[in-house]
């Protein structure tokens, strides 16, 4: 990260990202001396073939305290059994957390679509008392039209 000075402020910005495909690179070095820095890194991080690590270790020799760390920890089998049950647990942790993060947006979607039924009900148990006012005043209507007819008698 490169960082400048603008007007007395301290800015952090500008970096520059590059990704690159370990396996395509590696079928492009192959058989090729490892030539620069960037070789080297890549190189490092990319090929476990023997004869290619002590190539590497013979042109950049500062690799071999990296290598030698590796090593170094890989003999210790419980530290290394710590450091995957250490981060097992984080892993697992995290996954609950997520499982749960996903239970209260669900419990959110459905309380937000019992509120909505719940309206919805409301709603429609008014509207049910309007018909039913409506459906008494119809009666009442009909009855008392019904009640002043005339009654025709024939004989």
């Amino acid at each position: 990260m490169a960082t400048f000075y603008h007007e007395k402020r301290l800015c952090k910005e500008l970096q520059e990202n590059i990704l690159i495909a370990l396996d395509i690179f590696q079928k492009t070095i192959q058989n090729k001396p490892i030539e620069t820095e960037l070789e080297a890194w890549l190189t490092f991080l990319s090929c476990d073939q023997p004869e290619r690590i002590i190539q590497l270790l013979e042109q950049f020799p500062f690799f071999k305290e990296i290598y030698q760390e590796i090593y170094d920890i890989c003999q210790n089998i419980e530290e290394v059994m710590r450091m995957f049950s250490k981060e097992l647990y984080e892993l697992d942790k995290n996954t609950v957390q997520y499982m749960i993060d996903e239970l209260e947006e669900q419990v959110e979607a459905y309380k937000k679509e019992n509120m909505e039924y719940k309206e919805t009900c409301l709603s429609l148990t008014q509207r049910i008392k309007e018909l039913e006012a409506q459906l008494s005043q119809y009666k009442n209507f009909s009855q008392s039209e019904t009640s002043q007819q005339p009654t025709e008698n024939k004989s």
